[in-house]
């Protein structure tokens, strides 16, 4: 299935592009994700939760991230395998920054998602757009406070560890969602 994504930072296209480079700190921005290690360069292992009531997922596996600097551009390739329930899911991310204002950075994301397993169930397309929506959503509100600047911070505490993303909530936010564009509002 096919996930477009458009979203703006209000930061300087610099920033961001920097920030975007540090696999561990873009991990920490998406929900229920985390980055275990670096198998090679460029190559990085992690794991993806979510869950559904008393339906849980939680995909181990690992992605190739390649970035053209001079474009701005990244591709990101990965796959990953729920031990538990035997789902499997690929991807294939290409990524572009562009700053159409000063300090604004514009980010157009497509992505390519096949799931199989019990996880494809899932797999509507109406059902994962609102929830791409929404989990970027997500995404975009850490990335700012990660980028945002420090104001005499404290020192650094351990990081906490990954949640799982509940379906549950995200559904619902999913049914507000299309109720309200139903509506009109």
């Amino acid at each position: 299935m096919k996930v477009e994504q458009r979203f703006t930072v209000a930061r300087p296209i610099g920033d961001v592009w920097a920030f975007f480079h540090d696999i561990p700190a873009v991990a920490s921005c998406l929900p229920g994700a985390e980055m275990t290690g670096e198998k090679s360069p460029g190559v990085y292992t992690g794991k993806v939760s979510l869950k559904l009531g008393p339906f849980g997922a939680s995909f181990e596996g690992e992605a190739a991230v390649a970035f053209d600097e001079a474009a701005r551009t990244g591709h990101v390739e990965g796959k990953g395998v729920d031990k538990r329930g035997g789902s499997r899911s690929k991807m294939v991310v290409d990524f572009a920054l562009t700053e159409p204002a000063p300090g604004n950075t514009e980010v157009a994301v497509d992505a390519d998602v096949t799931l199989s397993g019990a996880i494809a169930q899932f797999g509507r397309t109406g059902i994962i757009q609102e929830t791409a929506n929404i989990l970027v959503g997500e995404f975009v509100r850490n990335l700012e406070a990660k980028l945002a600047p420090a104001e005499a911070a404290p020192p650094p505490a351990a990081p906490a560890p990954a949640q799982g993303v509940s379906v549950m909530r995200l559904g619902w936010m999913v049914l507000k969602s299309w109720v309200a564009r139903l509506f009109g509002r």
